[in-house]
């Protein structure tokens, strides 16, 4: 049985940080590329950051966020610095296999709100 299960989200000021974790099982995480994305209210899912044996991000998290993987624990992490009030949103772990048409899995997700 396939889970990713996310932790980690929570309430925090402007300017402060929060380490988000992706625990996943019941496939080879290894092989899997690890993204993150987050669903604001009244917005599109958009991808925030992306590993595989490189890194990618959206321009609005370049410099803030990191994206790292444990793969002995078969762990995703996001660490998210200097957080800002557009940040709040719902972050979503997926696991997607790097072939066309390879298999994608989702979290249930985790509520950042960036808010003083």
């Amino acid at each position: 049985q396939v889970q990713l299960v996310e932790s980690g989200g929570g309430l925090v000021q402007p300017g402060g940080s929060l380490r988000l974790s992706c625990a996943a099982s019941g496939f080879t995480f290894s092989n899997y590329a690890m993204s993150w994305y987050r669903q604001a209210p009244g917005k599109e899912r958009e991808l925030v950051a992306r590993i595989t044996g490189s890194t990618k991000y959206a321009d609005s998290v370049k410099g803030r966020f990191t994206i790292s993987r444990d793969n002995a624990k078969n762990t995703a992490y996001l660490q998210m610095n200097s957080l800002k009030p557009e940040d709040t949103a719902v972050y979503h772990c997926n696991a997607k296999l790097p072939i066309p048409g390879g298999v994608n899995y989702w979290g249930q997700g985790t509520q950042v709100i960036v808010s003083s």
